[in-house]
């Protein structure tokens, strides 16, 4: 394994100002009867939405033409960090404490169980898909990026070269190379998903920490800073990263993140009261505009982004499933 520093200098770009009133979004939040910290929904081919309750132990789906909730029990302690669909059309969990992923079938919810070849790995985190069909996923205890292939249950571990450095989010770019934050550390992982090689990109400044991480289709690379209240981006080509301040600054803990089909990001900034939703040009690095995520006290995770309905999903700690209608005509309308 070998460590890549970035050789270029950050570039620390100003606080940038809203733009004019032409973003327009529409919130929708439902409470999720189970409570139990709801997180990370995921919208299937049929457009039912998973999602887990992590602290309450179950996965679910809901149906966005009912509004109906359905539970589906799984088994004892696996307490599901995450869920996502595959290019099967199956739900996948990562079993949070029992060193599991389970794929769920979406119509008898039949599982089929992948456990981790060791005990140094017991947590699978977050998880994306890549364009062979392989599952990759994070674990933070295990200091390691893990590759699973459905077709027979292999499990591929590769450790991070940097010790306690808690691989986090991870995303899939534009040319099929894996990227992970390394949340412990000042530093994002990349790894080639043919040799399986493992590198890492160092931040500028040592106190950074990046949590959540997202690609635009220019391929860059963007992370949120949760120590620093800071977004980065990383140009892979020249290695040159640049950073902007968030509207609510240092003390923003920038937290969920991703990116839509306009190339803009959004992120929650976690630290204020309520949450705020922030949308960003990943053209300019400028802010677009923020809003309110319903519920308080709060904290949102993780988020995903549906391109058939143009919509962000997001499950939060005061236990709202929670959508977000992008450019919407009469939405509201946003402020910094």
């Amino acid at each position: 394994m070998l460590t890549l520093l970035a050789l270029t200098l950050a570039v620390q770009a100003p606080s940038a100002r809203p733009a004019p009133d032409t973003l327009r979004v529409a919130i929708d939040a439902w409470p999720v009867p189970w409570g139990g910290r709801v997180r990370d929904p995921f919208v299937g081919r049929d457009g039912r939405v998973w999602f887990v309750g992590q602290a309450g132990n179950y996965l679910a789906v809901f149906d966005t033409a009912t509004k109906r909730f359905e539970r589906v029990e799984i088994d004892d302690g696996a307490h599901p960090h995450t869920v996502i669909v595959g290019p099967d059309g199956a739900a996948w969990y990562a079993g949070n404490q029992n060193a599991t992923i389970v794929r769920v079938d979406p119509m008898t919810h039949e599982m089929r169980r992948y456990p981790m070849p060791s005990d140094s790995v017991g947590d699978p985190h977050t998880m994306t898909f890549d364009g062979a069909g392989m599952l990759w996923f994070t674990s933070q205890n295990g200091n390691s990026v893990g590759r699973l292939d459905p077709r027979n249950g292999a499990v591929r571990i590769l450790p991070s070269p940097t010790p306690r450095s808690r691989p986090y989010g991870i995303v899939l770019d534009r040319s099929g190379t894996i990227w992970a934050d390394l949340f412990g550390s000042d530093q994002i992982a990349r790894i080639d998903p043919t040799s399986l090689r493992l590198t890492t990109v160092k931040l500028p400044d040592p106190r950074a920490r990046p949590r959540r991480i997202a690609t635009t289709s220019d391929g860059a690379i963007w992370w949120g800073d949760y120590s620093r209240g800071k977004l980065g981006r990383l140009d892979p080509r020249t290695q040159q990263i640049t950073e902007y301040d968030n509207p609510s600054g240092a003390a923003s803990l920038p937290y969920a993140m991703t990116a839509d089909d306009r190339d803009r990001l959004w992120y929650v900034e976690t630290g204020p009261q309520p949450n705020r939703l922030v949308a960003v040009d990943g053209k300019t690095g400028r802010v677009l505009g923020s809003w309110d995520v319903p519920g308080r006290p709060n904290t949102v995770r993780h988020m995903h982004f549906d391109p058939k309905t143009r919509s962000l999903w997001f499950g939060t700690d005061a236990n709202d499933l929670v959508r977000v209608r992008l450019d919407v005509a009469g939405g509201g309308a946003p402020r910094v």
